[in-house]
């Protein structure tokens, strides 16, 4: 077939990479190598437009084993295990076909990590949608919850926690980004790597069909009216046949026979191949006539670009094949030689005998191009209004207020969709869904980890830099709350268009202000993923950094929930309020408009209030902590209540507005119960804190006074089920 323009800009490449391919080669590629190559040089495997700023992430620390660059990240926990953990975007599928999409998106996620010889123990996910009062929007809501709770209920890892937010950027561009967290021993990580010249590969798992041929391309290129019509992109996951493939995976690394696997995810056999390749500088060679397939007449550049799902690729000790094969086929798996290391650096790739694709592999991985696009500050930033110049009139009923701030979409219970996903299985889950934290008990010992994904996307749209060290902060400060250290970072990165200098610059500006904070936290970055071109027709989504922080519990006896124990317990608000609603969810529950400047951050100051809320737990200070975010103090003291349905008698005094203090979302604030026994020896640890006493936990009723001045008495459970009950309402259908 003739190469034409037509055809390479279908691939989504530019003349100029084009001819860097013919360079590369010395030649004219054939379809088949132009079709390899548009997958790993798109922005969704090569990273080209990101790579050169996420160097300047910090990825090292003493605890970490395994940074950037493997299919997940790993850090040592002690006890002789690691954690495995990574967290990945399917955001284009979701839009398309929102079960189908997330659903893959979390058997993807999944095989990452046990890929690296871990038994994958939680997922966590932050999801983004367009306003519910939109029908579409629901639907693609609903969708999107539904394939994650059945891919990951029915392969039995529990969904223990998340995070929502609704906007209308992301109406036509949902974001589905999925955490998942495993378990090794510390000395048995496997890394994607072949190497070993001789040595068989062998493909596993699923057969390979025509779905999800260049997903990875619909993945690095914005929406249009015609987008329905990439549906064949989206790829058909069995989490059944995925439960079979962990299980034999892992047990085939245990015979000692595996020297290198690899998830076929995005790009599927064309990625796996010639990454394992570049990484062990090794040659491969692979013959397509072996590939299990379940459709007739599949051409090898359909074969080399299916995406899908369930299907890994091994590399076997030469001699040793056998064994794994009879593995794989005790649990009614294909398994297939297919192939095997040779010498060299290259791809080559046969069919019935023939080559037909011959490539470096490193000018597929390591050597594709990288862009230093131009980045420019964007023109809104300096035509924003600033929330001190909008008039907005004190609430003249603070009871209503409270009802309508608690049934709001941001800040409801996310109950209907926790209730949907099986978060007990496994018997590892030591806080329910819904808490600051997520918490796993690690069997075997007395320790644990907690886990969190944070992000605000109307920061970050009013300060990509602040916006970005907020979610770092808030994301190891509801760790903290847990009782856990934070240890490690991961994160998804969802931007527009890089090719628009203005969503450069944004994502520029949030990866400083991720390393910044990341540095103050030592939460050194594992790995993560960029998703740009998240647009339709033009119109992207706000810039929307998701990080996602693990940490240790030593001990799982000092837990702490984020709600209240008992009546008669003290409440304590630690750090400052101040006056700072720009980007904040009361500006927004009241239609305004956003506005700036968001939240300020002193990272020393977070991170001296973290270190001492540890220190207070350590000591048995204190019975409860909960950060303040999103809501303010008004939320944050009313979720402390729902749980147990306690009430709370509360009296403050401020130079600011009544409303302002309350639904200020300054960060740096943890709001936490101390035991009357407690309190003197309480007060001793915090001297060097700014404390302020709120009031006292009671029996039903929420009441609030500010300046003398009673502005809410209402019963709890008044509140509590209309916070609760938002969600129902809305899916009612």
């Amino acid at each position: 077939m003739e190469i034409t323009l037509d055809l390479i800009e279908s691939h989504g490449l530019t003349t100029e990479e084009y001819e860097q391919i013919r360079k590369r080669l010395g030649r004219e590629p054939n379809l088949t190598e132009l079709g390899i190559f548009s997958v790993m040089w798109s922005e969704h495997c090569s990273y080209k437009s990101s790579r050169l700023h996420l160097k300047k992430l910090p990825t090292q620390g003493p605890q970490v084993l395994q940074g950037p660059g493997e299919n997940a990240g790993v850090i040592d926990i002690g006890d002789g295990l690691a954690a495995v953990f990574k967290m990945e975007s399917h955001n284009h599928p979701s839009f398309i076909e929102p079960y189908e999409g997330a659903a893959t998106g979390v058997g993807g996620i999944i095989r990452d990590i046990f890929t690296m010889g871990a038994r994958p123990i939680a997922l966590l996910n932050s999801l983004r949608f367009g306003p519910l009062e939109d029908t579409a929007n629901q639907l693609i809501m609903e969708g999107v919850v539904a394939g994650i709770a059945g891919y990951g209920n029915c392969i039995g890892i529990p969904t223990v926690g998340g995070e929502i937010q609704f906007q209308e950027a992301y109406s036509h561009n949902p974001l589905v980004n999925v955490f998942c967290l495993g378990i090794a021993p510390a000395h048995e990580i496997f890394l994607a790597r072949a190497s070993g010249v001789g040595n068989a590969l062998i493909y596993v798992g699923a057969k390979t069909g025509r779905d999800g041929i260049h997903g990875v391309t619909m993945a690095s290129e914005e929406f249009s009216e015609d987008s329905e019509s990439k549906r064949p992109n989206v790829q058909v996951g069995d989490p059944f046949l995925e439960k079979l493939l962990l299980e034999a995976c892992l047990e085939a690394m245990k015979t000692g026979a595996v020297v290198g696997i690899q998830d076929m995810g995005g790009a599927g056999l064309t990625c796996s191949t010639c990454e394992m390749g570049s990484r062990g500088e090794v040659g491969v060679e692979i013959e397509l006539a072996r590939v299990p397939q379940r459709e007739e007449k599949m051409t090898p550049y359909e074969i080399m670009l299916s995406e899908s799902q369930e299907r890994m690729l091994l590399v076997a000790e030469k001699g040793r094949q056998e064994e794994v094969l009879e593995i794989f086929q005790k649990w009614d798996l294909d398994a297939v030689v297919i192939g095997e290391v040779s010498e060299g650096h290259d791809l080559t790739v046969y069919d019935q005998g023939s080559k037909i694709a011959q490539m470096p592999n490193k000018a597929l991985t390591e050597e594709a191009p990288v862009y230093d696009r131009p980045a420019q500050r964007p023109a809104y930033l300096d035509e924003l209004p600033r929330w001190q110049d909008l008039d907005f009139p004190e609430p003249s009923d603070y009871n209503t207020l409270l009802q309508e701030i608690v049934s709001s979409p941001h800040l409801c219970s996310r109950r209907w969709v926790f209730q949907q996903y099986d978060h007990m299985v496994q018997t590892n889950t030591a806080i329910l869904p819904g808490s600051d934290a997520a918490v796993l008990r690690l069997k075997g010992t007395s320790s644990g980890l907690a886990v969190s994904l944070d992000g605000n996307s109307r920061y970050t749209y009013l300060d990509p830099r602040m916006g970005a060290m907020l979610a770092v902060a808030e994301s190891c400060r509801n760790v903290v709350c847990c009782g856990a250290r934070p240890l490690g970072a991961t994160n998804c990165l969802n931007f527009g268009s890089p090719e628009n200098p203005e969503v450069m610059w944004q994502f520029i500006e949030s990866v400083e202000g991720i390393s910044q904070a990341c540095e103050v936290f030592a939460t050194p970055i594992t790995g993560g993923n960029v998703s740009f071109y998240n647009e339709t027709n033009g119109a992207a989504i706000l810039p929307t950094p998701i990080l996602g922080i693990v940490g240790k519990l030593e001990d799982l006896k000092q837990i702490r929930e984020s709600f209240f124990q008992k009546v008669g317990d003290s409440v304590y608000l630690l750090g400052e309020t101040r006056a700072e609603l720009g980007g904040s969810a009361y500006l927004e529950h009241l239609g305004l408009p956003l506005s700036g400047p968001c939240p300020a951050l002193d990272l020393n100051q977070e991170k001296a209030l973290q270190d001492k809320l540890l220190d207070l737990i350590a000591l048995e200070c204190i019975e409860s902590a909960h950060d303040v975010s999103e809501g303010g103090l008004l939320l944050s003291l009313a979720e402390c209540c729902f749980p147990r349905t306690l009430g709370l008698t509360m009296e403050a005094s401020t130079p600011l507005r009544p409303d302002h203090y309350l639904l200020s979302e300054s960060p740096s604030r943890i709001v936490v119960s101390v035991r009357k026994e407690k309190e003197e020896e309480f007060l001793k640890r915090v001297s060097d804190l700014d404390v302020h006493k709120l009031g006292e936990v009671t029996d039903e009723i929420f009441q609030v006074s500010v300046n003398e001045q009673s502005l809410i008495s209402v019963p709890i459970t008044r509140i509590f089920q209309v916070w609760n009950s938002f969600l129902d309402g809305v899916f009612e259908h």
